[in-house]
């Protein structure tokens, strides 16, 4: 995500590294170099060059502490800026009203179906209790591909398969929503390859009568100055109330992201990062500027790890820890663990300073999927005591996993490093 643009706005602000004072000239290079890196990145041109104006003129106007280089003061500049370019502050969704009704509209193949999936997951995870509801009445999957979802989740999906009147079907599954408990509705509608008078009626219409707290516009980011330009005539007519980015994970170049709030005035609410349904984030423009800028996102990267692991868990773990007593096991356990925070090279994008260094690796879960192989392949007495692993137990664990010899010796040296590094760990705070 946003790697290409990243990379060059990162060269861009070394150019006035090692300078020993900001000028006119310096900084009108380096904003020109940031300027070129927007545009490539599908940025409109009008938002890209007000942007570095207004770089320039915030640069220009600053003297450089002493404590602070030339190259500190762009960079802090130039996150404020991106900051306010991609929303300024983070927008929650609003849950006001009884049931909470949210319509998500979208062009055919922007993930519309998908994204129903994944907010009716994360609105289940804060306590309530949503329903789903089918009003794709022309996409021959769409109903079954909802039903799926719903049932991955837990969520009741409410559809009327005769009923090709998409305003009715909402009004009735209101109506089911509130017999049956549902305290929040979220209404998955149809989408078309291009903007059409029928599709654009038709929502309008369902807006009109269901009346939503909100109305999400579900975008394909990797569609780019496409993606805003669709996002305009909708909210042209829908005036929605907030956007989703999907497919963030794919090859994008950021201009929709970085244009979208400019021209439609409408805050960015979620962005989408995968396939699998935990795949979704709430958009927070200062940790997305600092993505861009190579500074990571800490505070994100947190906010995963406390929601996939156990506090009692972790408590019995870091016991195990200091007692020297970890296992095969308990690593097996703490990789599928990180695998449900997300793509690995996203977290690892998320670390300040590897963001960039990351960029050409091909790093993806199958890292882990060898190494679970191996340990699954192995004895409960084995994974607790990997020292009484020798020749002929190693033979039947790389035949039992698919694997080589030289496959699991790797993984019990590296495991046996990793001990040693937690004992010395261990050591030294016993030592304060």
């Amino acid at each position: 995500m946003f790697e290409t643009l990243s990379t060059k706005i990162e060269k861009a602000i070394k150019t006035l590294k090692g300078q020993g004072r900001i000028s006119e000239i310096n900084v009108a290079e380096t904003t020109k170099e940031i300027r070129k890196a927007l545009v490539e990145a599908d940025v409109n041109f009008k938002i890209a060059k007000d942007f570095t104006d207004q770089v320039k003129i915030k640069a220009l106007g600053q003297n450089v502490l002493t404590s602070v280089s030339p190259g500190q003061l762009l960079v802090k500049i130039v996150n404020d800026e991106l900051t306010e370019l991609l929303g300024g502050a983070h927008s929650e969704i609003d849950y006001k009203g009884s049931p909470s009704i949210f319509l998500i509209a979208g062009l055919q193949g922007s993930g519309k179906t998908t994204f129903s999936g994944k907010l009716a997951k994360y609105i289940k995870s804060k306590g309530r209790n949503p329903l789903l509801v089918a009003c794709d009445v022309y996409r021959p999957a769409a109903i079954n591909q909802l039903k799926v979802l719903g049932e991955s989740i837990g969520v009741t999906v409410f559809s009327e398969e005769e009923n090709k009147n998409p305003v009715s079907i909402a009004e009735n599954a209101i109506k089911h929503a509130k017999q049956n408990g549902n305290n929040v509705i979220i209404i998955d509608t149809a989408g078309r390859l291009s903007i059409d008078e029928q599709m654009m009626q038709e929502i309008y219409n369902i807006k009109q009568t269901v009346k939503p707290t909100e109305t999400l516009f579900v975008v394909d980011s990797m569609t780019g100055q496409d993606a805003v330009n669709t996002a305009k005539n909708f909210n042209d007519r829908l005036d929605f109330d907030g956007v989703v980015l999907t497919k963030l994970d794919g090859d994008t170049r950021g201009g929709a992201a970085l244009s979208i709030k400019t021209v439609v005035n409408k805050p960015i609410k979620f962005v989408s990062n995968g396939e699998k349904l935990d795949a979704l984030e709430l958009f927070y423009p200062d940790r997305m500027a600092g993505r861009i800028l190579g500074k990571g996102d800490v505070v994100s990267l947190v906010e995963r790890a406390q929601a996939v692991y156990n506090e009692e868990e972790a408590r019995k773990l870091n016991k195990k820890i200091s007692k020297n007593n970890f296992d095969l096991q308990d690593f097996m356990t703490q990789l599928q663990q990180i695998k449900k925070m997300g793509n690995i090279k996203d977290l690892m994008s998320m670390m300040p300073g590897v963001g960039n260094k990351i960029k050409d690796l091909d790093m993806d879960d199958s890292v882990f999927k060898k190494i679970e192989a191996i340990i699954q392949s192995m004895t409960p007495e084995e994974r607790e005591n990997p020292d009484i692993i020798k020749a002929s137990r190693k033979t039947r664990i790389a035949k039992g996993c698919g694997k080589t010899i030289e496959d699991v010796n790797k993984l019990l040296d590296q495991f046996d490093d990793m001990k040693k590094m937690m004992k010395s760990m261990n050591t030294m705070k016993m030592k304060r």
